[in-house]
């Protein structure tokens, strides 16, 4: 992870969460020179409306992510591994030889 010279204001990426039961949301960037100053600039800025459950900034030089030239060795479907798709599996009402229903 590169550093910036100490003191220097850096980049935080901000996510929040907007109530229970959802996942957190990456709702935008902020400057500030550590991780406090991050989540007040954060909660300034994006927690205006509503009262969030969380809020959290990440250090953007920290984030890895796989650059859209990199899509399909990290998203392309895996059609040679059929039992990852729904379709594989028989229904869960299929009668049995017997009129039996099986689980």
């Amino acid at each position: 992870m590169s550093r910036e010279r100490e003191g220097a204001p850096a980049s935080w990426e901000v996510f929040l969460r907007a109530r229970r039961g959802l996942a957190h949301q990456h709702v935008g960037s902020v400057r500030a020179v550590g991780p406090d100053a991050a989540l007040a600039a954060a909660r300034d800025l994006y927690t205006r409306r509503g009262d969030p459950l969380s809020l959290w900034v990440v250090r953007s030089d920290a984030v890895h992510a796989a650059s859209p030239d990199e899509h399909d060795p990290y998203f392309a479907g895996a059609r040679h591994k059929p039992y990852r798709y729904p379709e594989h599996f028989a229904p869960l009402t299929e009668e049995g030889p017997e009129g039996d229903h099986h689980p």
